[in-house]
């Protein structure tokens, strides 16, 4: 039987523990599964030029993530549309249909938002 000297052994993967995991409240789940700027950073803020091009590529890296965010939005703007056209025919509340109509409106205002953020920082560098 051969044994292994210790300095050869490959180290075994520790389980994580509840208290390796932050425990982050819902609240801000909530806010960062609705909304994206948690995962930018401020280009403008930035002081020398090296900084921005620094805050820009990432920002580029980060744009992968809003198509997510358009496929969240769009849903909640279908939601709130449908949710409108149902008050309005089935139940005849014109000004509760009318709440949903307008964030559905808001909604896809977002949606163009977010289209238009990913279409630009999508585009390769210029030189």
């Amino acid at each position: 039987m051969t044994t292994t000297p210790d300095h050869e052994r490959q180290p075994q993967a520790a389980p994580l523990a509840d208290a390796a995991l932050p425990e982050i409240p819902f609240r801000t789940l909530l806010y960062r599964f609705i909304f994206f700027d948690w995962l930018f950073k401020d280009v403008g803020g930035a002081r020398t030029a090296i900084e921005r091009h620094a805050a820009f590529q990432h920002n580029r890296r980060m744009s992968k993530y809003l198509p997510v965010y358009l496929r969240r939005w769009s849903f909640l703007t279908a939601f709130d549309f449908a949710l409108g056209f149902l008050l309005e025919r089935a139940l005849q509340a014109t000004l509760l249909s009318a709440w949903f109509f307008t964030w559905s409106c808001v909604t896809a205002t977002g949606m163009v938002v977010i289209m238009v953020a990913w279409i630009f920082l999508s585009q390769p560098p210029q030189p």
